[in-house]
């Protein structure tokens, strides 16, 4: 089959469009899909440099999220059949410990990502668990089927699951254009939330905007914090999503309202940033850290998608031959959407 692979870390000139060998079913619950597209996240970033402490088998295949056509089945598969349209769930445990049973898998410490500990979907074939593959649901192309898994199901893990977002709420959303910061702004303005974005580009916030926003600032000549107090008359917002980190973490406290939420699932500018405790305790705020949702989560946003028709936001395609300008464009930050490939011409 035709695959994008590397071969040693490094730059995006490290990946290879060349053969690979085809995935088998292994154990009698997996299932391979044929792909129509996949969608890139900055994790596939970080595991072609080599960040992050994951291990890899070179060569590696890299790609969490995906979408296509079921074409085999293990024996103890009946939920799927070959011919099926499914999207991707990427994540699986051990089905063995505490928080595999209870449904928590994403904190499970065997946890293996498609596209991390997996050979993931930037290929014609992947092999995964049968568990693991959705309907695509009604309306979506497989483009758009391959974008939101990740990005979409780690947005709402945040904000609904631990945040609790409820309608009339205030956001704050930092950083608008990637595709957590995107589907974060769909959610919340789907749930009738008053949400305010950050950008350093005027252009990305006119299209966050369209999607509604109410409010957008340029962190780049304005205080967002002190902005965002403006617009909610020295309150400041129920829930701040922020991935971004670094020096932006103590404004984004400083943005939240008395007993607010900042959820965060990355830290882009900075791991280690500087944080006033008093301000913690003396405004009884929150601060939930998450990563990918569960499979009961994924299936949440399948229904909210249905429900709502929301359409996840893309930003470009590009054939799986142009994956290194596709994560070109990733790296320098000049997407809005998801960025994906397609597969099958």
């Amino acid at each position: 089959m035709k695959a994008v692979r590397f071969h040693a870390h490094g730059g995006a000139e490290k990946l290879s469009y060349e053969e690979a060998p085809e995935p088998k079913i292994i154990l009698p619950t997996d299932a391979i899909i044929k792909l129509k597209a996949a969608a890139l996240n900055h994790i596939d970033l970080s595991i072609r440099r080599g960040m992050g402490g994951t291990v890899v088998t070179l060569p590696h295949i890299p790609g969490s999220d995906g979408a296509g056509i079921v074409t085999e089945v293990g024996a103890e598969v009946n939920h799927v059949k070959p011919g099926d349209a499914v999207c991707l769930y990427p994540a699986s445990g051990c089905g063995q410990c505490e928080f595999c049973v209870t449904g928590r898998e994403t904190l499970c410490k065997e946890l293996r990502v498609l596209g991390a500990r997996e050979q993931g979907t930037y290929a014609e074939y992947v092999r995964l668990p049968a568990l693991n593959c959705f309907p695509v649901p009604s309306g979506l192309g497989f483009d758009e089927a391959a974008a939101f898994p990740s990005s979409y199901t780690t947005a709402w893990r945040m904000l609904v699951t631990n945040a609790r977002l409820k309608p009339g709420e205030h956001v704050l959303i930092l950083g608008v254009g990637g595709g957590v910061a995107g589907a974060a702004l769909q959610i919340a303005a789907r749930l009738g939330c008053h949400v305010i974005v950050t950008s350093s580009s005027d252009e990305k916030l006119a299209m966050a905007a369209s999607l509604g926003a109410e409010h957008g600032i340029n962190y780049r000549n304005t205080d967002f914090s002190r902005r965002t107090r403006e617009l909610t008359g020295k309150r400041g917002v129920d829930v701040v999503v922020d991935c971004v980190g670094g020096d932006n973490w103590a404004r984004s406290l400083a943005s939240l309202a008395k007993g607010g939420r900042l959820v965060t699932c990355g830290a882009m500018a900075g791991v280690n940033p500087q944080t006033d405790l008093r301000r913690l305790f003396w405004n009884h705020l929150k601060v939930f850290g998450s990563t990918l949702g569960s499979r009961k989560e994924f299936q949440q946003v399948l229904n909210f998608m249905m429900v709502s028709q929301t359409r996840p936001i893309i930003d470009q395609v590009f054939p799986l031959l142009e994956a290194r300008a596709a994560q070109q464009r990733l790296e320098e930050g000049k997407q809005f959407g998801k960025v994906t490939l397609r597969i099958d011409e």
